[in-house]
């Protein structure tokens, strides 16, 4: 979940890494630091907090052409300077920075301990560092970082630094790494990061590191099998990624400029090859069982997919929390397919789950929003939604996109792909319409009247029960509201014993077969004096608040979110938080 990055080359090390931080900062603002080879020993400078607020000018950095950084995260140990990346030897002639979770670490750290090595840290990454001294020696880094992270247990990204040294080592498994190589002054430079962004401004020119492997960067790179040492061949490819793309241009916060490109990201999720779509609908017709699985908000969104396939292909499809995936585990058979959904590509309960697919002999289906990332790649059937790049920790176009490739799955089963077609860019067309300059008001002006409350409640039904589910995450994640979504038809079945005088509670009432239903339980909910927010094509006399939107069938759940998202974000303005960093989360999760 953290950012790291490293550089080499003829440039000075320290702008473009802080500069590659600022862009990571989406990965984890706890704290961050800086790692420069300088002369003897390693420079390193850390603190507690958000790089986005440094002047990289202001700070007394050395020059240097190697480095390494990182952006946190804080998994073992409080957030302090102490814990902060980068990590050092006593000597302060080795550096590395990490992302993921080395399982094993306490039982390292009291070996370290007992062959004389004094830690100054909490975290478990430090053990990584003493390992590497334990096994230098003089003008062999490649050889100590293979021998060190032999030991590791876990998840791992490391970037490491010798003043001994002119490497720049990389090495993965679990967490992401990527190579970027650029040109400057007609010289090769280097780029080791979790994520595109960090570079993006200078190449798009990238190798993904895969699992167990290791990239020595010296005069030339050199790729290497962690387990047997064997070296690799590996080539560049070029990516299609620019830097506006990942830029917040004249918005406030990256979240409410990528709400507002949903205008054009649904769009984009049509743009699949209808070969791959027909094929993948035959896998699904012919499966011996089919599983979705996801995290968070690609969870809800998969849920919504059970009513999709059920709804438009009459077909029965499985749904699991990806964490709790491993439960069915005995369900599995070399005929099931399972379907994967993740934003980033590197979810770790996700590659779990799709370990425990493989080990059965399951194939697997994937929706994600980034190419040639971890799941991607091992996927047999890799989708990507086309969302374009999102930074904000609260996914939004991510979501509706998802919806969007999954309704369009589910019509390809039911060889009604055209329709799906139709039906999408149709409801594309109106949410362009929707998300105007009034509708942004009257969201706001929502917001202004219940941001002091302390607990909102949603309900929906069918495909529009997981909206419900996603819309109470949105509003908890940013605004820190406690909020909860609930099956319209179960508030009698307890929920509504939490419901009292001016309570807002959001009823999500798409034009439907279920309208009424949700409408009398919303009735139900005034009578205990709730403050009814109507989200729907038309008004009704139970809402107090009434939000419109489109009405577009089967494609509600799509419509819906969007609203729900805005208003999100308005309540975490009005109460005066950051909606692009909320406390204790990161965008990609990365650890167990």
């Amino acid at each position: 979940m953290c950012g790291i990055i490293g550089y080499k080359g003829k440039r000075n090390a320290s702008k473009i890494i802080i500069e590659g931080l600022k862009n990571l900062e989406y990965r984890g603002y706890d704290s961050w630091g800086i790692g420069l080879k300088d002369n003897e020993k390693v420079f390193i400078h850390k603190s507690v907090g958000k790089i986005s607020e440094v002047n990289p000018d202001s700070l007394n950095i050395p020059q240097s052409n190697i480095g390494v950084g990182h952006s946190r995260w804080a998994t073992h140990g409080g957030v302090s300077v102490a814990n902060a990346h980068p990590h050092s030897n006593e000597s302060d002639t080795i550096a590395v920075v990490h992302n993921g979770i080395i399982e094993n670490f306490e039982e390292l750290k009291n070996e370290l301990i007992k062959r004389g090595h004094r830690f100054k840290s909490d975290t478990d990454t430090e053990v990584i560092v003493h390992l590497i001294e334990e096994y230098y020696e003089e003008g062999k880094l490649k050889t100590a970082v293979m021998k060190a992270i032999s030991h590791l247990k876990g998840r791992y990204a490391i970037v490491v630094i010798s003043s001994k040294s002119n490497l720049l080592i990389g090495a993965r498994k679990g967490s992401p790494l990527i190579l970027g190589v650029g040109e400057y002054e007609n010289e090769n430079e280097y780029f080791l990061a979790s994520d595109i962004p960090a570079f993006i401004k200078y190449t798009n020119k990238v190798n993904y590191i895969d699992d167990y492997q290791m990239v020595v960067i010296g005069k030339k790179l050199h790729f290497y099998d962690i387990r047997t040492g064997e070296e690799l061949s590996r080539r560049l490819v070029e990516i299609n990624l620019d830097v506006e793309s990942v830029d917040k241009q004249n918005y406030d916060h990256f979240m409410i400029k990528e709400i507002l490109e949903q205008k054009q990201t649904i769009k984009r999720a049509l743009n699949q090859n209808k070969e791959e779509l027909m094929k993948i609908s035959g896998i699904i017709n012919n499966a011996k069982g089919v599983f979705i699985i996801g995290s968070g908000t690609s969870g809800k969104v998969g849920l919504a997919a059970v009513y999709f396939f059920s709804k438009i292909a009459h077909k029965h499809v499985n749904f699991s929390i990806s964490s709790e995936f491993k439960a069915f585990e005995h369900f599995l058979t070399p005929e099931t397919l399972v379907i994967v959904l993740s934003q980033s590509g590197e979810t770790a309960d996700v590659l779990e789950a799709m370990e425990v697919a493989k080990r059965k002999g399951s194939k697997i289906m994937s929706l994600v929003n980034v190419e040639g990332s971890s799941i991607y790649r091992a996927s047999d059937y890799p989708f990507l939604i086309n969302a374009g790049p999102e930074k904000g920790v609260a996914a939004t176009k991510t979501a509706t996109n998802q919806l969007a490739l999954l309704l369009l799955i589910a019509y390809a089963t039911a060889g009604k792909l055209f329709e799906g077609e139709t039906l999408l860019a149709a409801t594309a067309g109106q949410i362009n319409d929707m998300l105007n300059p009034r509708y942004l008001k009257h969201i706001e002006k929502l917001a202004d009247k219940i941001y002091m409350q302390p607990n909102i409640y949603i309900i929906g039904k069918a495909e529009n029960y997981p909206m419900a589910l996603e819309s109470a995450i949105k509003i908890q994640e940013v605004s820190y509201i406690h909020a909860e979504g609930f099956a319209s038809g179960e508030l009698k079945h307890g929920p509504i014993a939490l419901i009292d005088k001016d309570v807002p509670a959001i009823a999500l009432v798409p034009n439907d077969e279920f309208k009424n239903d949700v409408i009398n339980n919303a009735i139900e909910l005034k009578a205990r004096g709730a403050y009814v927010i109507g989200i729907s094509p038309e008004n009704n006399k139970v809402f107090d608040y009434w939000i419109r939107v489109p009405d577009v069938g089967i494609t509600s759940p799509i419509v819906n979110i969007i609203p729900v998202q805005l208003l999100a974000y308005y309540l975490a303005i009005k109460r005066g938080y950051d909606p692009d960093k909320p406390r204790n989360l990161a965008k990609s999760v990365t650890v167990i």
